[in-house]
């Protein structure tokens, strides 16, 4: 029995009491009831506060309400004993064969187990990364793409259809410098000052000579924009590899450039005139954003007629809203901060629901720790250190745990030996090597001819009881990872659970020694093994980490 399913046992006992006359909720029964598990011994295998939470609604004192629904639950299947603990907390101890059953629940739905139908019907679109192509892919962006992808996963596993959406950014004054880059290295001349340096650019001028050998006989503006052109695309091309090594990919690439072109800069500027949100003063067309929030009005369309940074904003987002979208996401780094404001304020000029048609996330800053010191070099970028140095150091299993395993709008710090570590401090080696001790007890299990089934009765040992319990948390705890757009509690989760496993293992002997008998409990046994298996494996799979089945 899951805490969802006790959930729907009280709550229909709570419905039973309703329809009988022996309760009164003026707001109705409610569609869910919070379940968690105790924190001490002895208080059964779940509590809830539902008689605290409803007994004043219902005009009784809470200890009598959960007397009343205690005597209700008693009867109901799976359920051993109700006790009334305190001011009215309910501490529950389910059946041994109604918690037992669990195993072979999650064996028999596999992949499927955690799934949920939370965002079932709800289409988002899914934007992160999206860093300039002038350079390679840096920590923070790194940070968004184990994050974000994690993210994507978790959603879809509770039924939404996401779109991952990367924004290329090839339009504005940082493709210019980095053209100018291109053009000074490929001439031999100096970087410009506001321009980038690291090897990186020297390899990309290169390789813009040896596709265009006519290039530098070009008029200087002529060949800036080859090198601007081709430069972008190799940039971006190294981009992408870099994320699809890392396991991440993009349904949609999105061009800013098309936003100007296409003249979808015009057609979000007059929706928001026709919804009087668009004004002129100074020669120049300001968005109304003060009165939904923000700290001032802002500019859409200088004096000048040329867009400001905004306008970009503006119609990017009424596309995304015109393809379908219900729930638009925004990945940004801790600089952006100060952002959200304008944006909420966009969203709300629109007539739509800002945090929820729109929500952004923040991602703080990432440290790397080598030796105990902080590292802020690369050897190729000159300036950062970027998602092949991070891959190089740790692989991509450790670097993804690494850095979805904390809430994202806090600092971190990896310490790359750590995290390369084979050994037990290492959260992500905890967690696989769960998963491949498991895959070897269960090859062991297949080569003395012992298969699991299910005796879920027989699984009444202590530490049976907390493993069970524990894979029971997993549905919850991707529900809440999903609502609260947090990756980091699959992954805190993961490591607890390998613990959990480990003292099971640890005092209840799965598979027969020498010529012992095999038995039911053995049997049973390798089913609860099992699926643990399938626990961890979902769960490493929603961090995009593999589960191994050697180490």
């Amino acid at each position: 029995m899951t805490p969802e399913q006790l959930s729907r046992t009280i709550v229909d006992g709570l419905s039973a009491l309703v329809d009988e006359g022996a309760l009164t909720l003026p707001d109705g029964v409610p569609a869910e009831v919070t379940v968690e598990r105790p924190r001490q011994k002895g208080h059964g295998d779940y509590a809830t506060n539902v008689a605290l939470q409803l007994g004043k609604k219902a005009g009784m004192n809470p200890r009598a309400f959960g007397d009343l629904l205690a005597a209700q639950l008693q009867q109901a299947d799976g359920i051993a004993a109700v006790e009334v603990a305190g001011p009215g907390f309910l501490n529950i101890t389910v059946e041994a064969g109604a918690q037992g059953q669990l195993a072979a629940d999650i064996v028999e739905a596999g992949p499927a187990y955690g799934s949920s139908d939370a965002f079932a019907g709800e289409k988002i679109n899914l934007e992160f990364v999206s860093a300039n192509p002038t350079g390679p892919l840096h920590l923070g962006g790194v940070r968004w793409a184990a994050v974000g992808d994690a993210l994507g996963r978790i959603f879809e596993m509770t039924g939404a259809q996401v779109t991952r959406e990367y924004y290329f950014n090839d339009h504005g004054a940082q493709i210019d410098r980095f053209a100018r880059s291109l053009l000074a290295s490929a001439t031999g001349g100096p970087a410009p000052d506001d321009g980038y340096g690291g090897e990186y650019i020297h390899e990309i001028a290169a390789a813009v000579v040896q596709q265009r050998p006519d290039v530098l006989a070009l008029p200087p503006d002529e060949a800036q924009e080859v090198f601007r052109a081709l430069g972008v695309d190799m940039m971006f091309d190294e981009i992408k590899k870099s994320l699809h090594d890392f396991g991440v990919d993009f349904d949609v690439y999105f061009h800013e450039d098309e936003l100007h072109k296409s003249g979808a800069v015009e057609r979000a500027v007059e929706r928001l005139r026709e919804l009087g949100n668009i004004y002129e003063k100074d020669g120049a067309l300001w968005l109304a954003t003060e009165k939904y929030g923000d700290d001032k009005d802002r500019v859409v369309i200088k004096s000048d007629g040329n867009g400001a940074y905004l306008s970009g904003d503006l119609a990017y987002y009424l596309d995304k809203r015109e393809r379908g979208f219900d729930r638009c996401f925004i990945m940004l780094g801790a600089d952006h901060h100060g952002y959200v404001g304008r944006m909420m304020a966009m969203c709300a000029a629109f007539g739509d629901e800002p945090h929820v048609n729109l929500e952004i996330l923040i991602g703080q800053l990432v440290n790397l720790l080598k030796g105990g010191e902080p590292l802020r070099m690369s050897k190729r970028a000159g300036t950062v250190v970027t998602i092949d140095d991070l891959v190089d150091a740790i692989g991509v299993d450790a670097a993804r745990y690494a850095l979805a395993r904390y809430h994202s709008d806090s600092p971190i710090d990896i310490d790359l030996d750590l995290w390369a570590r084979a050994t037990n401090d290492n959260p992500v080696y905890t967690v696989q090597y769960a998963h491949a001790r498991i895959a070897s007890l269960l090859r062991n299990a297949t080569d003395l001819g012992v298969a699991a089934e299910s005796h879920p009765e027989l699984l009444t040992h202590e530490k049976e009881g907390e493993l069970l319990r524990a894979l029971g948390e997993f549905p919850r705890v991707v529900k809440a990872a999903a609502e609260l757009r947090e990756p980091h509690r699959v992954a805190r989760y993961l490591e607890e659970l390998a613990g959990v496993y480990h003292r099971f293992y640890d005092n209840c002997r799965v598979l027969p020694r020498g010529d012992e008998d095999v038995s039911d409990l053995h049997r049973a046994r390798l089913m609860l093994v099992e699926a643990t298996r399938v626990v961890l494996a979902n769960g490493l799979g929603l961090l995009g980490v593999s589960a191994p089945e050697r180490m």
